[in-house]
C-alpha cells in the first residue's frame, strides 16, 4: 500500500473511524486516544449506515477515515459522504498507509482488517501477540515482539459454517448462529442445537490449536487478543486474555496518529 503523493494532515481531536467489513461496519469517534459512540451497523442497510457516519462526521472539525475489506460498500459510502460531509473522507490504503512490517511472501491480498487489528494489538500490547478476529470469516494472526506481522490462518466464521452445512446437505436446516445454552451439556438436544454446538466447538478448537502452534513455533506464549462480532463465543475459554471489540478502529487511529506525526516532522 502506498501513501498519496499529497501530504495528509489530520486533526485527531475528532477522528471518525469507519471499518467496513464483509457483513457489518463498525464505527466510532476518537477524541485524542479516547473512543466514544462505538456502534455496528449492517452493510445491507446502506441508508442507516450513511446516516450514522454523517451524524458523527458532521461535527465541527471532524475528520472521517474509512478502512475496508468490502470495497463496493465502502465506495458507495464514500460517494455519499463526499456529498454530505464538510470535508471528504480519507481512505486507508489510498490516503493513509498502514505502517506494519511483515514477513509474507505476497501481501498483495492481505486484508486491511487483519493489518489494522495487528497494528492495534501490537501498539497496545507492546509484546508478541495472537489476534483472533471472529467475524464473517475467522482470522488468527501472529505479531512478534517487534511488531512484525508473521502471518496467520483464515477459516469460515460461525454463520458461514452453518450456511455451508445447509447448502451441501439435503436435510440440515438453514440457521443463524445463536450461542448454545451454557448448561445444555456437550451435545445438542435436537438438530439445530447440535449444529450450533458443532460450529462453536469447531471455532474454539481452531483458536486453541492455532495459539498452541504459534507458541511452540515461536518458543514463547504470546498475549491473546480477541475481536469481532462473534468473539463472545470464546469468553468462557481461559486462553483469551483481552476482548477488544474496537481493535480495528484502534488500528485506524494508530495509522492516523502516524500520519499526523509524519506531517509534523515535515513541517520542521
Amino acid at each position: 500500500m502506498s501513501q498519496s503523493p499529497e501530504r495528509v494532515v489530520i486533526d485527531t481531536e475528532s477522528l471518525v473511524t469507519v471499518a467496513v467489513g464483509n457483513t457489518r461496519t463498525r464505527l466510532g469517534v476518537f477524541a485524542g486516544r479516547e473512543l466514544s459512540d462505538p456502534r455496528s451497523l449492517e452493510n445491507a442497510d446502506a441508508k442507516s449506515l450513511a446516516e450514522a457516519v454523517v451524524e458523527l462526521g458532521s461535527r465541527e472539525g471532524a475528520v472521517t477515515v474509512i478502512a475496508s475489506v468490502n470495497d463496493p460498500v465502502a465506495d458507495a459510502l464514500e460517494a455519499t459522504l463526499r456529498q454530505r460531509l464538510p470535508s471528504p473522507p480519507l481512505r486507508i490504503g489510498r490516503d493513509i498507509t498502514i505502517p506494519l512490517a511483515h514477513t509474507l511472501t505476497d501481501a498483495s491480498t492481505l486484508g486491511q482488517d487483519r493489518m489494522l487489528n495487528a497494528l492495534g494489538a501490537s501498539t497496545r500490547a507492546r509484546q508478541a501477540c495472537v489476534v483472533v478476529d471472529a467475524g464473517t470469516a475467522v482470522t488468527i494472526d501472529y505479531v512478534d515482539a517487534d511488531g512484525v506481522f508473521r502471518g496467520g490462518l483464515i477459516a469460515p466464521g460461525l454463520n458461514l459454517m452453518l450456511a455451508s452445512l445447509a447448502e451441501h446437505t439435503s436435510a440440515l436446516p438453514r440457521l443463524d448462529f445463536e450461542r448454545p445454552a451454557p448448561d445444555g451439556g456437550p451435545g445438542g438436544s435436537d438438530t439445530p442445537s447440535a449444529m450450533r454446538l458443532g460450529v462453536s466447538t469447531a471455532l474454539r478448537g481452531l483458536v486453541r490449536t492455532a495459539i498452541e502452534q504459534f507458541a511452540i513455533h515461536y518458543d514463547g506464549y504470546p498475549q491473546v487478543i480477541a475481536t469481532g462480532g462473534d468473539m463472545g463465543v470464546l469468553e468462557d475459554d481461559g486462553y483469551i486474555e483481552h476482548f477488544v471489540p474496537d481493535l480495528q478502529l484502534i488500528g485506524i487511529h494508530t495509522c492516523c496518529m502516524g500520519a499526523l506525526a509524519d506531517a509534523e516532522d515535515g513541517d520542521d
